[in-house]
């Protein structure tokens, strides 16, 4: 049993929904898979990779969710929180668009989002890594509030870790 309570399922934004995974996203899922250049991904697959995000989320309290656009329904991409390179008490946060969503801003709305969802649940920081030729995710995490950390490295390269306090969630008396 997670140490802290476990975060929204369902978050909106102006624009945006993130909720649960659901196998009507395997084909959403495949194809944001197949934009990072590492091939196609088999519906098959991907309803494994989703039945597993679903069973951390159950476990661990955190969850990275599907984006969806509010005025289309579009899935564009995934963000939210995963243990990853840090830990269940100082999660990191991810996320990953559709290029045809980049630009406009979603990422930096979605991950606001899960901040929030994040700060509800008492943790008090929260992590990103980012590879050193990812200019557009450091400008997302800039204006998030996150200031850099640490370089390390691993066998593809160089990672910037990066990290933000959370304010505390005000209990009620």
């Amino acid at each position: 049993m997670p140490a802290y309570p476990p975060m929204p399922s369902r978050l909106e934004t102006a624009r945006l929904t993130l909720r649960p995974w659901s196998d009507s996203d395997a084909e959403g899922h495949g194809a944001l898979f197949a934009e990072r250049g590492e091939g196609p991904l088999p519906v098959e697959r991907s309803c494994e990779i989703i039945a597993a995000q679903l069973a951390v989320a159950a476990s661990t309290g955190i969850a990275l969710l599907p984006v969806d656009r509010r005025d289309t329904g579009a899935f564009i991409g995934h963000c939210g929180l995963l243990v990853g390179r840090a830990s269940l008490g100082e999660p990191e946060i991810a996320y990953e668009l559709f290029r045809s969503a980049h630009g406009h801003g979603y990422a930096t709305e979605a991950a606001s989002a899960v901040l929030a969802a994040a700060s509800t649940t008492g943790r008090g920081r929260v992590w990103a890594t980012v590879r050193t030729w990812n200019a557009p995710s450091f400008r997302v995490l800039e204006k998030l509030g996150f200031e850099r950390d640490h370089v390390s490295a691993d066998d593809r390269g160089e990672l910037v870790w990066l990290t933000r306090a959370l304010p505390r969630a005000r209990r009620s008396a």
